[in-house]
This record gives C-alpha cells, structure tokens and sequence, in this order.
C-alpha cells in the first residue's frame, strides 16, 4: 500500500481527546485486572463503582482530569457507603452493615495511597487564618470578607484534598471572631 494513504492526518472533528487520564487511574485500571485475576470480588466492587462513577463524570461538562478530582470522586463514594451501612445498621441488616464496612475500608486503603496531600484540620486552621488576617488587613469589607478568603484559599488549597463545605463553615467561623 503507497505510504501516501499511511499518513497521518490531523482529524478536525474528532471527539478523542489528547489529555491523558490520571496516574492514579491509571494504578486502578490496573488493580481492577488484578482484582479480576484474584477473583477478589469486595475489591472488584469497589474499583467498578469507582469506574463507574468517573465514566458517568465524563460525560458531564467537569470530567475527572486530575488525581485530586479523583480522589473528591472517591471521597464521595465513601461517603455514600458509610450512609448506607448507617442505614442498614438501623434496619437490623448486619450482613449489609459488614460489606459496607468491607468497601470503606478499601477505599480507606486507595485513599491514603493517592498520593494526593490531605491537609490536617491544624494546618487547614492555619491556612484559613492567615488569608483571614490578609484580607482584614487589606481593607475588606465585612460582607465581601468571606468571597475575598476563599479567592486567596483557592490558590493555596489547589491540589490539595478538602472538602470546600468544611473549608467554608472554617472561613465564616474565623471570620467572624
């Protein structure tokens, strides 16, 4: 076949997208054929919830782009399977309550692997005070205080696992003394 039909061209409307996926997806794509092998089915569970979940974010107009998206992704997760072991504990369901127990666990584990830094309640305290202090010193306004603290928290949390709600409840707390 002439090489001239073997090039490679440029595909104007192509919906693949150059960016690559996370590494620490990446490590799952792999613990997932693992899990398989092992026939590890708590594990398999997981990591298909966990793809699962990132396929659905895919598709919405914030995909997961970064390690820390990914991690919120798997923190939300967590959260979901500590409601529904609190649920099946009230209804009397220990079988459920133990599976659940089962995933928060391994989650627990993928999550302290990330790789991703998670700030300390002390060390957030601290860096909230700080842009609390910078922003009364500057001459901000009451009302606009908080706004201004999260814009100057944004830049220093970038990259960094918190969840924005505690964040935020810190900020009008701190801000308010």
């Amino acid at each position: 076949m002439p090489s001239v039909f073997m090039q490679r061209t440029h595909r104007a409307f192509s919906t693949t997208t150059e960016d690559a996926p996370p590494p620490f997806l990446q490590k799952l794509k792999g613990d997932l054929k693992a899990a398989m092998r092992a026939k590890d089915a708590p594990r398999l569970s997981v990591l298909r919830s966990i793809m699962s979940a990132n396929l659905n974010a895919s598709k919405t107009s914030s995909p997961i782009r970064t390690d820390v998206q990914l991690v919120a992704l798997m923190r939300r997760i967590q959260k979901s399977a500590q409601d529904a072991a609190a649920d099946a504990k009230t209804a009397g369901r220990e079988d459920l309550v133990e599976k659940e127990n089962v995933q928060i666990r391994i989650l627990d584990e993928y999550l302290a692997g990330s790789g991703v830094q998670t700030l300390g309640e002390a060390e957030l305290k601290a860096l909230i005070q700080e842009a609390v202090d910078a922003s009364k010193s500057a001459g901000t306004a009451t009302k606009s205080l908080i706004g201004d603290v999260m814009k100057r928290l944004s830049g220093a949390l970038e990259g960094k696992d918190v969840d924005k709600k505690v964040v935020a409840n810190m900020v009008k707390e701190l801000a308010s003394q």
